[in-house]
């Protein structure tokens, strides 16, 4: 299938042939459910934390007397069922939310993934980001340049997670200047992964034809 490739001023440069199983492979629902639950829950910091009855301060004397005066046995005022006591099946920070999942299952959902956002009209292949200064203004402007291309007026909203986009590795003074925008994120071809893409409505992809030769070599594999 062939592609667009667009220069930073919105303008098309030359047409790109990208491969099928990438950009045009079928969707799969229950895989690209799999994955994106595992990577959430592989990224969840699991600092909740509950104290139970045996670490809560107090409660080491028994309340009242345990017959006589009509009122209901206790043994401890940290018991569960007591106000300021301990709580019963809460979160802890021993527990692991970790996930292991095939790497065959997360390549084919981020195809999955990055073949929909094609199909949506939601990617744009930028031929090169231009050297910055570092500045933010400029980065921004630079972004302004692709809202002229059809459909994608909206790029350059300020909500978060509105745009995702790769570029080459070693481009420190670049990413400086795109790292401040509210409505990005930047980062290397190699850190391309599903829960990302997913949770973003636009994918800029910069240098497409290496980053192309990258996410073929992982069918290889």
């Amino acid at each position: 299938m062939k592609v667009n490739i667009y220069t930073m001023e919105g303008k098309v440069s030359k047409q790109l042939d990208v491969p099928e199983a990438i950009f045009g492979a079928k969707w799969n629902a229950d895989l690209v459910s799999q994955v994106l639950y595992s990577q959430a829950s592989n990224r969840r910091a699991g600092t909740a934390h509950t104290k139970d009855r045996s670490e809560v301060r107090g409660g080491g004397k028994k309340p009242w007397n345990q017959k006589g005066s009509g009122r209901a046995r206790h043994g401890s005022s940290r018991s569960p069922i007591w106000r300021h006591g301990g709580v019963t099946f809460g979160p802890r920070v021993d527990k692991d939310y970790k996930k292991t999942i095939p790497k065959g299952m997360k390549v084919a959902a981020l195809f999955s993934l990055l073949s929909a956002k094609v199909a949506a009209g939601k990617v744009i292949f930028v031929d090169t980001v231009p050297t910055l200064s570092g500045k933010t203004k400029e980065a921004d402007n630079a972004m302004k340049g692709l809202t002229t291309i059809e459909g994608f007026k909206t790029l350059c909203y300020k909500k978060p997670n509105n745009v995702y986009m790769t570029v080459k590795k070693g481009e420190d003074v670049t990413k400086r200047a795109f790292r401040n925008l509210p409505y990005m994120t930047l980062h290397n071809m190699d850190d391309l992964n599903p829960l990302d893409i997913a949770n973003t409505r636009y994918l800029v992809i910069a240098n497409p034809e290496e980053t192309i030769e990258y996410l073929s070599s992982k069918i290889a594999k």
